[in-house]
């Protein structure tokens, strides 16, 4: 017979084995699950944000940034919207593909400059639709290639590209492999490395493209040497895949920098390309960051082609989420038909460039002029837009890091976050740690 104390014992043994097995049955779903690795670029703000150096510079951040290191809402930007504040009448939903005036708008600015482009307007072979900025577009796009696209569901990228290609286009069901692009020896296209494997591809392959300002290299063929890119892809028949982020950042103007759209509209109008597909953005050229406005575009066949990828693309966008937000949107209405206010937005389009190609200029001077540093910085200049592959090896970055000056691994830095003020700092800085 048990005593007292043995009859407690017991019970407090078995009082805890249900606490613990109801503890277990209780426990969250998520219990096990181990945090994902930080983003390098969002992780380099949080090591900035938490740094007490005054000197510090976040070169880091794909932002413009003024002469004072400051966002900048642009002056055509504060126009709309008092002429929203005054105009606006509802907040109601928009179509699917967004509003239809966005849409001709779109079309306007991107298809009505080059003679080709407006035969494809022409002939009912252009699709538009509003997108959630370039990065929405992409997914979008990604699954209806995904899903429709009847010949490959792999995409070439190129080597490097924008980090979140890769994780987009594979979320959206489709595999990633690289093409050559960069040389990390010469700072500079990897011309024949990209056209032997654009050449090597099975025939229909998806293939990205960045259509000015290459994030994150900065660096873009030329014009001569894109038409033998398109060669190539013609002669693949390859699904040309353009994403245009930087629209107006390469030369100050973004009818100019449609040069290379042209050429594939070209391409299709003369029967060289059956398709391609387009995804473009206005947070940067608009400084509309947070509004997540940009659209996309698919190129058909003809009108009756056109009705029937507008219906499937509408059943693409429906469950991902339903209808894209209006209000960045009916921005980017009143700027393209506001005749006043889109040359005030082609003025603010020249100030952003040209302050970046001045910060280039500003850099190479302090690096070649003032500290004298002996290696060749001529990348500095020749690499277009915001962003500027240095050269630097992953090591020196660590040590460029430890000077409070933040950048990511593979040496690629932000033009906008160099300013009068903090350009002396980062020459000193980079001259340092390339000579020591």
């Amino acid at each position: 017979m048990l005593r007292g104390s043995s009859v407690r014992t017991i019970q407090g043994l078995q009082s805890s084995q249900t606490l613990r097995l109801g503890a277990k049955r209780n426990q969250s779903a998520w219990a096990n699950l181990q945090a994902a690795p930080a983003d390098k670029i969002l992780g380099l703000t949080v090591l900035y944000n938490k740094d007490t150096n005054p000197s510090k510079i976040n070169l880091g951040v794909g932002a413009y940034r003024d002469n004072n290191g400051k966002p900048w809402i642009l002056p055509s930007v504060k126009k709309a919207e008092e002429v929203l504040a005054k105009t606006e009448e509802s907040k109601e939903y928009v179509p699917i593909v967004g509003s239809p005036k966005f849409n001709e708008l779109i079309k306007t600015l991107l298809y009505s400059h080059d003679d080709a482009g407006k035969q494809l307007l022409k002939d009912g072979r252009v699709l538009t639709s509003q997108g959630i900025s370039g990065t929405g577009s992409l997914r979008v796009l990604g699954e209806f290639v995904r899903t429709f696209y009847p010949t490959s569901k792999k995409v070439l990228v190129p080597n490097p590209t924008w980090a979140n290609h890769v994780a987009i286009l594979e979320k959206a069901g489709l595999t990633t492999e690289k093409y050559k692009y960069y040389d990390f020896k010469t700072n500079a296209l990897d011309e024949q490395g990209m056209l032997a494997d654009l050449a090597a591809a099975e025939p229909g392959t998806v293939v990205l493209l960045h259509a000015c300002c290459h994030n994150p290299t900065g660096v873009d063929p030329k014009l001569e040497q894109w038409d033998k890119i398109l060669d190539v892809i013609s002669e693949k028949k390859l699904l040309p895949f353009l994403d245009m982020a930087y629209q107006g950042f390469g030369s100050g103007s973004p009818i100019e920098d449609l040069g290379i759209l042209f050429k594939f509209n070209k391409a299709v109008a003369d029967g060289k390309l059956s398709n391609f597909v387009l995804s473009q953005s206005f947070a940067k050229n608009m400084g509309l960051y947070g509004e997540r406005v940009g659209s996309l575009s698919l190129i058909t066949s003809g009108p009756e082609e056109t009705v029937r990828v507008k219906s499937q693309l509408e059943k693409v966008i429906r469950p991902l989420y339903s209808s894209p937000p209006s209000h960045g949107s009916k921005l980017v209405e009143i700027i393209l038909s506001d005749e006043a206010i889109y040359q005030q937005w082609l003025k603010d389009v020249k100030v952003m460039a040209d302050r970046l190609i001045e910060m280039r200029a500003l850099l190479y001077d302090k690096l070649k002029n003032t500290y004298k540093n002996p290696l060749n910085w001529d990348h500095l200049l020749n690499q277009k837009g915001m962003f500027c592959y240095t050269g630097l090896s992953e090591e020196q970055v660590k040590k460029l890091i430890d000077k409070s000056v933040y950048l990511t691994s593979d040496g690629r830095i932000s033009i906008a976050g160099i300013y009068p003020a903090n350009v002396d700092y980062l020459a000193k800085a980079i001259h340092e740690v390339t000579t020591n």
